[in-house]
């Protein structure tokens, strides 16, 4: 039984912050009733190539995005814009503990499926609404994009080479950060309310945005900012405070090289046969090396040009000096720590068969995560739900699907 296996979840969320944060829920044991528009779904369910493959290797309807974030649960097909649509996700708020959305301000509303109506049907629910700006403030009503967040946000000001590099610009990050890291805190916000309603009995109303957590992301950036009024720049993969703290070229690729302190750069220099450099008063002290990077950073890439990444990696793992590879995906999935891990996991299919999917990092020694079902699909568990929570025989089911209700 997992940790939350006794709360029920009605996910009225799509894309990616709220399906990530649900996600989690399922993974720790929650019934997750995924609410989806009948005949086009979440709109991830469109966003490929890539599909999965069966077992033949021919592709499915299903995409890569849409079943990265959405296991362990179950899909329902109910158009909310009709009446009866309307009627029946109250039943189902009457059988849930959380609801979740991230519809734009105000849009719920006019369903009467916001949290003023919901509340007076069901007192102690908790209610989580995600969108891109929060529900108040000037630019509330706004659509809220990642790629945008990540720049309104500061992020991207602090991403990408330097000024000095040519060619050189602002970047996103490779994922979506800002839905990610607001649908971990939408997870750990949900928690905390199921916290206060076991201890209380209150239900109440979450209120996420995008640019928020964005901005709270940006940790001791942003807290560098606010100490010192200076503006952060772009660093690329080098660090403001630590040197060398980045990536440094081999004679056949890439590797990080991460010395965080004097004796670790030390036995790096030493470990490339270039003791003289830690001896120099130039570079012996992190701060004379943060000063003099200019200088010294050259003096390294020529001293890692001489050895292989697996020569330089096996040399500093045997002097204790932090460093890694940059690897591919395939590399990911092939090293011998996420093999050992289980980080790779299969799960079985309707249409895909055997669906290769990213296990949970989270691991729970009494209530450990199990993948139940592998990511539905559209409408698979209509019928399943309108029987057992809302008691509906075959003959109202097959009315509400004339009628286009699901």
């Amino acid at each position: 039984m997992g940790a939350l296996s006794h709360i029920r979840v009605l996910d009225l969320s799509r894309v990616l912050a709220g399906p990530w944060c649900t996600q989690n829920l399922a993974d720790l044991g929650a019934d997750v009733i995924k609410v989806e528009k009948p005949g086009e779904g979440d709109d991830t369910r469109h966003w490929g190539p890539p599909f999965a493959r069966d077992e033949n290797g021919h592709e499915t309807s299903e995409t890569a995005y849409f079943i990265s974030i959405n296991r362990n649960k179950r899909s329902i097909t109910v158009d909310i814009s009709k009446p009866e649509g309307q009627g029946l996700i109250r039943e189902l708020v009457l059988e849930s503990d959380v609801l979740i959305e991230n519809y734009k301000v105000g849009q719920l509303k006019k369903y009467g499926l916001d949290y003023e109506s919901l509340k007076q049907l069901k007192p102690d629910l908790i209610y989580c609404s995600i969108t891109g700006f929060g529900q108040d403030g000037p630019y509330s009503g706004r659509p809220g994009y990642d790629f945008i967040v990540q720049g309104m946000g500061g992020f991207m000001s602090v991403t990408g080479e330097a000024d000095t590099f040519p060619g050189s610009s602002p970047q996103k990050a490779g994922v979506a950060i800002a839905d990610i890291f607001t649908g971990m805190y939408a997870t750990s916000s949900i928690l905390a309310a199921i916290a206060y309603k076991n201890h209380t009995g209150k239900g109440q109303y979450i209120d996420l945005a995008l640019l928020d957590t964005q901005i709270a992301v940006m940790a001791n950036v942003a807290s560098a900012y606010l100490c010192s009024d200076e503006t952060p720049k772009r660093w690329g993969n080098a660090s403001p405070t630590i040197v060398p703290y980045q990536t440094l070229p081999t004679s056949d690729g890439w590797i990080i090289v991460a010395a965080g302190n004097n004796g670790q750069f030390r036995h790096f220099v030493t470990a490339g046969d270039e003791a003289h450099l830690a001896d120099n008063p130039l570079y012996s002290e992190n701060p004379m090396r943060v000063q003099n990077r200019e200088q010294l950073v050259p003096l390294l890439e020529a001293m890692t040009r001489k050895k292989t990444k697996a020569e330089w990696i096996s040399l500093l793992e045997k002097a204790n000096v932090p460093c890694g590879p940059i690897n591919n995906l395939k590399e990911v999935f092939e090293n011998e720590q996420v093999r050992a891990r289980g980080v790779q996991i299969n799960v079985p299919h309707p249409t895909a068969g055997n669906m290769k999917l990213v296990a949970s990092p989270m691991r729970l020694s009494e209530t450990p995560v199990e993948i139940r079902m592998a990511p539905p699909t559209l409408g698979q568990h209509t019928h399943e739900i309108l029987r057992e929570r809302l008691k509906r025989d075959p003959q109202a089911i097959a009315a509400l699907q004339e009628k286009g209700v699901i």
